[in-house]
């Protein structure tokens, strides 16, 4: 952390111990310093309220020694200004004077000067008492002490703040005196020494409010606009804006008794929010933080492409702008932008679309003027009337729907936001307004097409099989059957536009010979499909169309369809259309498949280790899987699921993530199975609703079991379920702790909230596990089974949480669906079941 590591305290080195415990009392504290004192190393000022303190201080590593303002007996110390930040003190001499000018000066134990308040020599009023005082803001102040009433500070420690900003602190400029006052990181943890980030709040004449993170000049990410009542993105205070001939800036207000509120600029490039709770001087990290996700990179889809978290990929073209560099976005290279994909001609049908929840694009660079006193419909006729306004917006909710702010060029750095998101106007060709209007036609259109196009589709589907059933005497019925199915899966894809399948046709006799029949001594498990068979093969008959495909001595797993299965060819289908066109190294081979008569096969590679649960749960296996390990299962899995819900041609939601569908091969490396419930999405699709709930109790998240909703983010909430077994290997389901009735998501968020993660780890991980590897698995887990599915992480967001040792944001209470175990009051499943009851859930 830049004002400290959150891990690591300040210690302050007393020169003389007797005379520190002589001005720093608890029965009265030092709050001045007039000019006949002088303050040395071990001599302290503390403010009034006891809450900061000005001193020398050396960091935990570091020899070398500052003057500063720090939070006093806090659990984690934090400097929040140093005075000699790039030069600092090589030993104990230091000294700090306060001479009749009203000038702070800091000299070495040679009286070279090392610091001052004033960067000019040349003031020579006389002031009649000058004081330093530390008020209870943390404002370090140089004054007259005769001064009554409201007095203008000679000097003050907030006018040249350091990487941390406060409650009642300015950031912006004075116009006056040019003064800039801004935020600048750390250089590491330990280095008070400027760092490479900056925080810059910008206006500039006829611009909007912005707030910036730079790395060196670059930007790495933008706050966004400021809409009259604060930041597009900001933590939880009020924000003051002053503008005026003098200065220009704003000031975060955190109005607490009980706490206090500061923002910091991390020497890595990201600011993040902590609060400090008064009573038990306890610091405590808020979930505010930024870069939040991939879409605050700054300018991430260029020119008019606009950044999404809730698709795949993030970036995509506004209505009426096309990609600029197809080559490069295949690349996912996004920052050539979008183009427009019919030029403008300042014509009079142009006109502007109207686009919701967005971040509002940049206005740095002169490209965007702010008129306050129109109203929205003022700024768009004023926008159309200028040939070069590219778009326009409001973006003021304080002023009753007056305030234009119009853009000049191209619009960068924009994104949807799910809140706090503002509409933004642009200029589209008239032409484009031509689609636009007849929309509705093509809508009326596409709703006679999805009436009739079904009816067409089940007569040539009746007509095909009624062909099939003509040409059977031709073929046999695995041929026949077989081709039916061909027909199908390359039909399903055909109509996506997406290439036939290409997976093997084994016929049944070939199968047969090939495996010396099924034995039941080859009988590996049965799941909710049927049975599953391991076999090697020993004979490739000449004629069996297996050669080729498969090779003697390889072992294989058949999964055949049992005839007292739920499920039956719409999953059989499902499967093979789904995982034919997966190709990852974490999810489970398809072979070939087998369709004869009343036998439904599907042949997969062989995993010799079986599924995840049998070691997990199993107290005679489980300790044969030690924390890297399953370490290395959890991140194998997650990478599964970024392929399936980000990286495949089609977004998958696999709808059945539990232990029992993690296969491990002969290196303990998991790969993900059982397709038969995976359900595809198209296009920007990520979400649908189903009347039937198909899945495993115990691994279905909330919404999904009681509202029937879906999504990618119901396999994370899978995932977490799973991360925790993993961890504690135990059940969700079944488990029920001694001392209460909360389920394994209940208990592990009982013990997150007291502390007390690391008891929920499995005893036979105790002394192979690694305490901070443990703590960030069930903090993500947490993170994972939140019962709202937008307060969830994506899974590319689990990736990087996962392989990165950064803060993380604080979970909220899990959501539970456990059938049949007891559940205490806040392990409840919500009430409104909206016409979907729980008996329609079917459990694996």
């Amino acid at each position: 952390m830049s004002a400290f590591s959150m891990n690591q305290t300040m210690i302050l080195l007393p020169l003389v111990t007797f005379f520190f415990l002589m001005l720093v009392r608890s029965s009265s504290s030092v709050d001045t310093i007039s000019i006949s004192q002088n303050i040395t190393d071990g001599v302290t000022i503390v403010s009034a309220n006891e809450i900061y303190e000005f001193g020398f201080f050396s960091t935990m590593v570091s020899k070398t020694r500052y003057l500063g303002v720090w939070f006093r007996n806090t659990t984690n110390h934090i400097v929040i200004w140093v005075a000699n930040r790039e030069t600092p003190i090589t030993d104990t001499s230091g000294m700090v004077t306060l001479d009749s000018h009203g000038i702070l000066s800091l000299v070495d134990g040679g009286s070279k000067l090392i610091w001052r308040s004033s960067n000019s020599s040349s003031n020579t009023s006389i002031v009649n008492k000058p004081v330093v005082q530390l008020l209870d803001t943390g404002n370090l102040v140089i004054k007259d002490g005769n001064a009554v009433g409201d007095e203008t500070f000679i000097w003050q420690s907030f006018d040249y703040p350091g990487d941390i900003l406060i409650s009642g602190m300015k950031m912006g400029k004075n116009l006056v005196t040019g003064r800039e006052m801004y935020l600048t990181s750390w250089k590491s943890e330990d280095d008070p020494t400027p760092g490479e980030y900056s925080v810059r709040y910008s206006i500039a004449k006829g611009e909007y409010p912005q707030v910036y993170m730079k790395r060196s000049s670059d930007i790495v990410t933008r706050f966004g606009p400021y809409n009259g009542i604060s930041f597009a993105i900001q933590p939880p205070a009020e924000v003051e804006m002053v503008s005026n001939e003098r200065e220009t800036y704003f000031v975060y207000n955190f109005n607490s008794t009980g706490s206090l509120l500061l923002l910091i600029a991390m020497p890595r490039g990201e600011i993040e929010t902590w609060q400090l709770n008064l009573r038990t001087r306890e610091w405590l990290q808020l979930s505010f933080t930024l870069p939040k996700d991939d879409c605050d990179k700054y300018g991430l889809c260029g020119p008019y492409g606009s950044c999404s978290t809730e698709t795949f990929p993030s970036c995509g073209c506004l209505k009426g702008f096309e990609i600029s560099n197809p080559k490069e976005w295949s690349a996912r290279n996004w920052t050539s932008g979008c183009r427009r994909s019919r030029a403008l001609d300042c014509g009079p049908g142009e006109g502007f679309h109207k686009f919701s929840g967005m971040k509002l694009p940049d206005t740095q660079s002169g490209n965007a003027v702010f008129v306050a006193n129109i109203s929205l419909q003022e700024c768009e006729v004023a926008c159309k009337n200028n040939c070069l306004c590219t778009a326009y917006a409001n973006p003021n909710f304080t002023q009753g729907g007056v305030g234009c702010l119009q853009w000049f060029g191209d619009l960068i750095d924009v994104r949807t936001y799910q809140q706090h998101g503002q509409d933004l106007f642009v200029r589209l060709a008239a032409s484009e307004f031509l689609d636009l209007h007849s929309s509705s036609n093509r809508k009326k259109k596409q709703v006679v097409i999805r009436v009739i196009l079904p009816i067409l589709a089940g007569l040539v589907l009746l007509g095909l099989i009624l062909a099939l059933y003509i040409r059977s005497k031709k073929g046999s019925d695995a041929e026949r059957q077989g081709k039916a199915v061909k027909v199908f899966i390359k039909d399903h894809h055909s109509s996506s536009k997406e290439e036939g399948i290409e997976v093997p046709l084994f016929s049944l006799a070939a199968i047969s010979r090939a495996t010396d029949k099924f034995s039941i001594n080859n009988k590996l498990g049965e799941g909710g499909f049927g049975p599953v068979y391991k076999f090697m093969l020993k004979t490739i008959p000449a004629n069996g169309n297996i050669q080729g495909v498969l090779e003697e001595g390889q072992e294989i797993a058949v999964k055949r369809l049992s005839k007292s299965s739920r499920q039956g060819l719409d999953e059989f289908k499902n499967e093979v259309i789904c995982i034919a066109k997966l190709q990852h190294r974490n999810l489970v081979k398809l072979l070939g498949y087998c369709i004869q008569g009343e036998e439904t096969m599907l042949i997969y590679e062989y995993m010799s280790n079986k599924s995840l649960d049998r070691f997990i749960f199993d107290d005679s296996r489980k300790s044969l899987l030690d924390w890297p390990c399953r370490l290395n299962i959890i991140h194998g899995i997650a990478g599964g699921l970024l392929y399936l819900h980000q990286d495949s041609r089609l977004r998958v939601v696999h709808r059945d993530l539990k232990a029992g569908n993690i296969l491990l091969d002969n290196d303990m490396n998991p790969k993900i199975s059982d397709f038969g419930l995976a359900r595809m999405f198209e296009g920007h699709e990520s979400e649908a609703n189903t009347m039937r709930v198909v899945g495993t109790l115990g691994y279905i998240s909330p919404e999904y079991a009681v509202n029937g909703h879906f999504s990618v983010k119901s396999d994370i909430f899978s995932f977490g379920v799973l991360v925790l077994e993993i961890v504690s290997g135990k059940k969700n389901r079944g488990f029920v702790h001694e001392d209460h009735h909360d389920h394994l998501l209940g208990h592990a968020w009982r013990l997150y909230k007291e502390g007390k993660s690391l008891d929920l780890i499995d005893t036979s991980l105790v002394k192979s596990c690694s305490g901070s590897e443990v703590l960030r698995s069930i903090h993500i887990a947490l993170l994972c089974v939140q019962q709202r599915p937008e307060d969830r992480p994506n899974i590319r967001s689990v990736v990087r949480m996962l392989g990165s040792e950064g803060s993380l944001p604080s979970p909220q209470e899990p959501g539970y669906f456990v059938q049949g175990n007891k559940s205490s009051s806040t392990s409840s499943v919500p009430s409104s079941v909206n016409a979907v009851t729980l008996s329609r859930i079917e459990a694996r």
